[in-house]
C-alpha cells in the first residue's frame, strides 16, 4: 500500500517551493517558482505580499501535477522567518509591502531600545536580541510611519503576522488567523516561559495586542483549506515551523544535544535543547524548536551571515570563479591555503560575536597564494565559522555533541564537509536530500494528522546522505584554530554596544 501523501509548502525569500511527499519521507512530486525581492531605499528590503500567494499557488498545482497518483490528505507549511506581512482581517488585502527579514529600516528604533537598557530583559523573556532582523520593531516602524494603520490595528481591523500566518489565512479563506510557536518565538513579543505573545511585550514596542494572530501547536490541525480559495481542494493544514525549525525537524534532530547546520547563502545552527527554556548564551539565539500537543521544545541558534555570499564574492566581486559550484574542485586542488585566512565578514560578523562593524579581511598573502588557495581559504572560512558557533553551544548548554546533520547548497562540497568533520572531531553527515526543510514541514503535518508518531515515525522517514568521518574523533585541532581566532581578532571593531549582548 502506498503511504499516504502531504503537501509541503516551503516559502522562502527568493520563492516557494512545493513537494508532495509520502509520510515515508519519499518525494512524489515538487515544483519551485521565483518570487521578486524589492530593495526601494538603503538598507530596505520589501516583497509583494500578493505575489508571495500566488507563488504559492503556482507551485501547488505544479507540484502537485507532478507527483500525479493519490491526492495529498494534509498540508505542512514553512517560511521565511520574521518577515511582516499586515493585512485586513475581513477582506485579507494587505495594507503595506511585506518587510522581509533583512531589511534595516528600524536600526534607529533598535538603537533606542537598547539606549533605554531594555535589551538585558528582552533578551531573558524572548532568547532574541534587539535586532531588525526580528519582527516587533518592523510593527513598531509601519504604525508609527502610517498612523492610520495604528488606529485600524487597535480596533482589531488588522491583523499582522509572519508568512506563516498570512499563507493559512489566504489559504482558508480568512477562516483561520494563526501562527505556531516556533515562528511566534522570532517576533521579540513572545515569552518564552509564559509561551505566548505577551501583552508587556507588546507594550515595550507600542504594538496592540489585537494585531497579533493565536499561537497553535507546530503539529496540529490548525485550519482546512477553502475549494473556492486554493485549488478546488478542502485539505487541513496541519504543520507550521519557521524555514530553520523545519530543517532540525526534517533532519530527525529531535533529541537534547542534537544538532544541524544548514549551508545557504548564510549558515544557520541549530541544537536541540530539550524542553527547559534555555538560559540566554552569549552571542546565541534561545527559540521555540516547535510545539508538538501543549509541549515546547526549544533550541539554540547561531546565525552566520556570509557562507555561500562568500562564493558569490568570488566570482561577481573579484571574478576569480565563473560559477559557484568551481570552488569544489579548487578546494580539492590544494592541500591548505598556504597561510592565507579569509574572514568573511563582508556585512559584519553573525553568531556569536554579532559585531556588525566588523568588515572581511584576506590575512596571510604572500606571493605563493593562487587563486586556488584563496577559494578554499573562504570555504575553510565555512567551518571555521561554524566552529565558532558549535563551541559557543557547547559552552552555553553545557553539552558535547556527537554529530553534525548538515544541509544546504555548498554542503554538496565533499572536500568541506571532511574539514568540518576534522575540524570539530565528529561526524558531520549529510542529508541525502536537499529539501530537509519542506520535509520538516511535510513531517510535522503528518504527525499533526496522527499518519505518524514522533520521535519515531520521523526518524523512520530521515534519509541520510554520505557521513563524514573526523581524521581524529573526539580532537579538536587547536593551533590552526587559534590562528583563526586571532585573525578574527584583528577584523573586530570591539563595540561596547555589542558587549552587553
Amino acid at each position: 500500500m502506498n503511504a499516504p501523501r502531504v503537501l509541503a509548502i516551503d516559502q522562502g525569500t527568493s520563492g516557494t517551493t512545493c513537494l508532495v511527499v509520502g509520510v515515508d519521507g519519499q518525494i512524489h512530486g515538487r515544483a519551485h517558482v521565483d518570487v521578486a525581492v524589492r530593495y526601494p531605499r538603503d538598507g530596505w528590503v520589501e516583497q509583494d505580499a500578493e505575489e508571495l500567494w500566488r507563488s504559492v499557488l503556482a507551485a501547488a498545482r505544479a507540484a502537485i501535477d507532478d507527483a500525479g497518483g493519490p491526492a495529498p490528505v494534509a498540508i505542512g507549511i514553512t517560511n521565511q522567518r520574521e518577515t511582516l506581512v499586515v493585512f485586513e482581517r475581513d477582506g485579507l488585502r494587505p495594507v503595506a509591502p511585506a518587510i522581509v527579514w533583512q531589511c534595516r529600516r528600524s536600526a534607529d528604533l533598535c538603537a533606542a531600545h537598547r539606549d533605554r537598557g531594555e535589551e538585558p530583559s528582552l533578551r531573558e523573556r524572548t532568547g532574541l536580541l534587539l535586532d531588525p532582523y526580528f519582527s516587533a520593531t518592523k510593527m513598531e516602524w509601519l504604525l508609527a510611519d502610517q498612523p492610520a494603520l495604528r488606529a485600524r490595528a487597535e480596533r482589531g481591523d488588522l491583523c499582522g503576522g509572519t508568512v506563516d500566518t498570512w499563507l493559512v489565512a489566504r489559504l482558508s479563506g480568512g477562516a483561520a488567523l494563526v501562527t505556531d510557536a516556533s515562528n511566534a518565538s522570532r517576533t521579540l513579543l513572545y515569552d518564552l516561559v509564559r509561551g505566548d505573545f505577551d501583552d508587556e511585550l507588546c507594550a515595550t514596542f507600542t504594538v496592540p495586542p489585537a494585531l497579533l494572530a493565536e499561537v497553535r501547536a507546530s503539529a496540529a490541525r490548525v485550519a482546512v483549506t477553502d475549494p473556492d480559495a486554493f485549488l478546488g481542494l478542502r485539505l487541513p493544514i496541519s504543520g507550521m515551523a519557521g524555514d530553520q525549525q523545519a530543517s532540525l525537524f526534517g533532519q530527525a534532530c529531535l533529541q537534547p544535544g542534537m544538532s544541524k547546520n544548514t549551508y545557504g547563502t548564510g549558515s544557520f545552527v541549530l541544537v536541540n535543547t530539550g524542553t527547559s527554556v534555555p538560559s540566554p548564551v552569549h552571542g546565541l539565539l534561545g527559540t521555540v524548536a516547535w510545539r508538538l500537543g501543549e509541549q515546547d521544545t526549544f533550541a539554540l541558534e547561531g546565525s552566520i551571515f556570509v557562507t555561500g555570499a562568500g562564493l558569490s564574492w568570488l566570482r561577481d566581486g573579484l571574478g576569480l570563479i565563473a560559477a559557484a559550484d568551481e570552488a569544489g574542485p579548487l578546494f580539492d586542488s590544494v592541500p591548505d591555503t598556504n597561510g592565507c585566512i579569509f574572514i568573511p565578514a563582508l556585512v559584519g560578523l553573525g553568531a556569536p560575536y554579532w559585531d556588525p562593524a566588523a568588515r572581511g579581511a584576506l590575512l596571510g598573502l604572500s606571493a605563493g597564494v593562487t587563486r586556488a588557495h584563496v577559494v578554499r581559504a573562504v570555504v575553510e572560512a565555512m567551518a571555521y565559522r561554524t566552529r565558532d558557533v558549535i563551541e559557543a553551544v557547547e559552552r552555553g548548554a553545557g553539552i558535547r555533541l556527537e554529530e553534525l546533520r548538515i544541509d544546504g547548497g555548498a554542503s554538496v562540497m565533499d572536500g568541506l564537509c571532511q574539514f568540518q568533520a576534522d575540524l570539530l572531531g565528529l561526524p558531520v553527515t549529510r542529508a541525502g536530500s536537499a529539501e530537509t526543510t519542506a520535509l520538516g514541514a511535510a513531517m510535522l503535518a503528518a504527525v499533526g494528522e496522527d499518519l505518524i508518531e514522533a520521535p519515531t515515525g520521523v526518524e523512520a522517514a530521515y534519509r541520510p546522505g554520505r557521513c563524514f568521518n573526523p581524521a581524529h574523533p573526539g580532537e579538536r585541532p587547536g593551533e590552526q584554530y587559534q590562528a583563526w581566532k586571532e585573525a578574527v581578532e584583528r577584523v573586530r571593531s570591539h563595540q561596547k554596544s555589542q558587549k552587553a549582548r
